[in-house]
C-alpha cells in the first residue's frame, strides 16, 4: 500500500492544499458550513493554537490528504477535517491518517474520540467503524448537516 506516503504534522505552508482538498469533498456533498470555513480559513488559530493538531499526507511532493483532532472540553477530542485526494481514495492513506490521530490521543491520554459526519459519506463512516467508533445520539453539534455522530473510547 505504502506508495511512498508521509505523514507529518501540519505547517503554515500547507495551509492552501488543507483548504482545497477539503472543500473538495464538502462542496460535493453540499456540507460546508461556517464552522468549517472558521478552521480552513485559519487552522492555526482554530485548531492548533487551541490544543489540537493537523497532519497531512504527502506523497510525490504534493498534499493528498488531511485529518486532525480538534481539542474538546475535558479529555475529549473531535477527529476532524479527514478527507483524501480523489486520485488517492482506495488506497490505504486514511488509515494512515486515522491511525496517527488514533495513537496521538492514546499518546496525550484522551479519554474519548467523538466526530460528526453524514450518512451521504458511506465510505468514511465504515473506516470509523473498522477502527472501534460506535454510532451515538446526534447532540452538541456545531453543524447543521451532521445526521451522525460517532464515539471511540480511547483509553
Amino acid at each position: 500500500m505504502d506508495h511512498g506516503v508521509k505523514i507529518i504534522p501540519y505547517d503554515d505552508d500547507h495551509h492552501s492544499a488543507f483548504r482545497a482538498l477539503n472543500l473538495e469533498w464538502l462542496d460535493k456533498y453540499c456540507l460546508k458550513e461556517a464552522p468549517d470555513m472558521e478552521i480552513l480559513d485559519d487552522p492555526r488559530a482554530s485548531v492548533l493554537n487551541q490544543g489540537g493538531y493537523i497532519w497531512v499526507a504527502t506523497a510525490a511532493g504534493e498534499i493528498i490528504g488531511t485529518s486532525a483532532l480538534i481539542k474538546g472540553h475535558h479529555d475529549v477530542y473531535e477527529l476532524a477535517k479527514m478527507c483524501v485526494a480523489p486520485s488517492w481514495r482506495g488506497k490505504g492513506v486514511s488509515k494512515l491518517l486515522i491511525e496517527v490521530c488514533i495513537n496521538k490521543a492514546r499518546e496525550i491520554g484522551i479519554a474519548r474520540l467523538e466526530l460528526f459526519s453524514n450518512h451521504q459519506l458511506q465510505p468514511a463512516l465504515k473506516l470509523y467503524e473498522q477502527y472501534g467508533f460506535h454510532y451515538v445520539e446526534v447532540r452538541d453539534s456545531p453543524f447543521v448537516t451532521a445526521d451522525i455522530k460517532m464515539e471511540m473510547l480511547v483509553r
